[in-house]
């Protein structure tokens, strides 16, 4: 009786480790997938002028393009963003405060824009660059960073750089 309970015992936990290892597998099928998400900068607009703290804040928008079969959400998306080949600093997308399904989903072929407000603050070092902003002198644009890509079994980052 003894030899049957540890023989019990034992194929559960190869049953455990089997149902483990199909989990890991199924996820790292949803890599492929994510991989494939495509971005673009599309637009960005100075929305607003701040004199009293020296700043303009911008609207940067990205289209996003899901290409997979996969349905998957944006958590992030890091970058620089530079006016005429020109760093005008770092700005940030985020959804990591809101839960997974509380996230716009894009679903196969899926196009969505995304808005984020870009600031930049006027300082001794850029206060040309910031001048130019603000008098919209700025021909073109380009962004360079980080895209990070959920389903809900797993996560994926892919480096992007586009302008217009």
């Amino acid at each position: 009786m003894a030899l049957q309970s540890k023989m019990t015992v034992y194929l559960a936990i190869a049953g455990v480790f089997a149902l483990m290892g199909g989990i890991i597998y199924y996820a790292s099928l949803d890599n492929v997938g994510l991989e494939l998400v495509e971005i673009e900068l599309t637009n960005v607009k100075l929305k607003e002028i701040n004199t009293v703290n020296n700043q303009a804040k911008f609207d940067v928008t990205f289209l996003v393009k899901n290409p997979s079969d996969k349905t998957l959400t944006v958590s992030q998306i890091d970058y620089q963003l530079y006016g005429d080949g020109k760093l005008l600093g770092k700005g940030i997308y985020s959804t990591a405060d809101i839960a997974l399904p509380g996230r716009a989903l894009f679903y196969s072929g899926a196009e969505i824009p995304l808005k984020n407000i870009f600031v930049l603050s006027k300082s001794e070092t850029n206060s040309e660059l910031y001048e130019d902003a603000i008098n919209e002198r700025f021909v073109s644009f380009f962004v360079e960073g980080k895209i990070t890509t959920q389903t809900s079994w797993s996560e994926t980052d892919k480096d992007f750089k586009t302008g217009y």
